[in-house]
């Protein structure tokens, strides 16, 4: 399994049994089933966007990721392919479904570079995001910020200080990434530095965001969009981005990832819904809506975004990274950094 990051990364495990409680059923005709590890508000616009153009009826079931891989999986043993669709935040939790996915269509492969896509043609990258550390532009000046995110944690300035989601897949991902990247020991060590700095736990990044804004933290570990999409809603919030020096760990890349699941009798229509998300409307969907970064070349980002090259970006073969995410969520756990 290959991962894409500036570093990129990562895994997941965890519990699917209310996902398999409630799962959506299979349906005929003209329709199809996304399991989207997505939340609504990032995906459910572009969504409905398709089915009014396409006629096609697309049916939802939200969750974490890893659940919803994992769900996959169970339906598969089951010989029951319930999802014609599966949207990731990560390429990480598609790792966790590989041997249940079908085969992408070359074409629709080829609307994205190669490095932002799955060698082997299982899944394609829909929309790329940065890790970054979020700050109050009341409370920080900017030169106070540091180059690396080794940097930070080793500064007892941002004692108390620090926003962390520790059980948010993005967090978990750039984790990975930097045991890959750094080793087992160095990450350790990082999230024991971290922890001793006693940072203050939220549910997730855009939760993180708010409370930088509101002044109740200085900085926080985010993803680069939370912070444009609040600033979209508010352009008064004190808050602005802060992006690690190139080839930090903290500047981790992304790249959320879309799949067909083998087994599905509409693997045309899931086809049909994919090149969606990579034609001209559904990329600057992700640039002006979400923030996020387009992936088809060609396609400008957001003006206020900066621009960066997703072509140079390395990859993580998970293959060599023992453990995978259940290890990351492990170490993250031992650190007390759970939220």
């Amino acid at each position: 399994m290959k991962l894409r990051t500036h570093r990129s990364f990562a895994l997941i495990g965890v519990a699917v049994a209310a996902l398999v409680a409630s799962a959506c059923g299979g349906d005929d005709g003209n329709s199809i089933t996304v399991y989207s590890g997505r939340g609504n508000s990032l995906i459910q616009p572009i969504i409905d966007r398709f089915e009014e153009e396409s006629g096609i009826d697309v049916k939802v079931k939200y969750g974490d990721s890893a659940d919803l891989a994992l769900l996959i999986n169970e339906e598969a043993d089951a010989g029951r392919a319930e999802a014609d669709v599966y949207l990731s935040q990560s390429p990480g939790s598609i790792g966790f479904v590989d041997a249940n996915l079908a085969q992408i269509p070359q074409a629709t492969l080829d609307l994205v570079d190669p490095n932002t896509r799955d060698d082997d043609g299982r899944w394609v990258g829909i929309s790329g995001r940065q890790r970054v550390l979020v700050y109050n532009t009341d409370d920080v000046d900017p030169a106070e910020l540091p180059d690396s995110i080794f940097d930070l944690v080793a500064d007892d300035r941002w004692a108390g200080e620090i926003g962390v989601a520790g059980g948010n897949g993005s967090f978990q991902d750039f984790v990975t990434a930097m045991r890959f990247t750094e080793g087992e020991d160095v990450a350790a060590a990082w999230l024991s530095d971290l922890a001793a700095l006693d940072p203050v736990a939220y549910a997730n990044n855009n939760a993180i965001v708010t409370a930088v804004g509101r002044g109740d933290v200085q900085v926080g570990l985010v993803n680069h969009y939370y912070n444009f999409r609040q600033l979209a809603e508010n352009p008064d919030q004190p808050s602005a981005n802060h992006v690690f020096a190139d080839g930090d760990p903290g500047a981790t890349l992304i790249v959320t990832g879309a799949a067909i699941v083998a087994g599905s009798d509409k693997a045309d229509l899931a086809d049909q819904f994919l090149q969606f998300l990579l034609s001209d409307e559904g990329q600057q969907y992700f640039a002006n809506e979400t923030f996020e970064y387009p992936l088809v070349p060609g396609q400008p980002t957001a003006g206020n975004v900066p621009p960066i090259e997703f072509g140079d970006v390395g990859s993580i073969d998970l293959d060599e990274l023992e453990g995978g995410l259940g290890q990351t969520r492990a170490m993250i756990e031992a650190a007390g950094l759970e939220s």
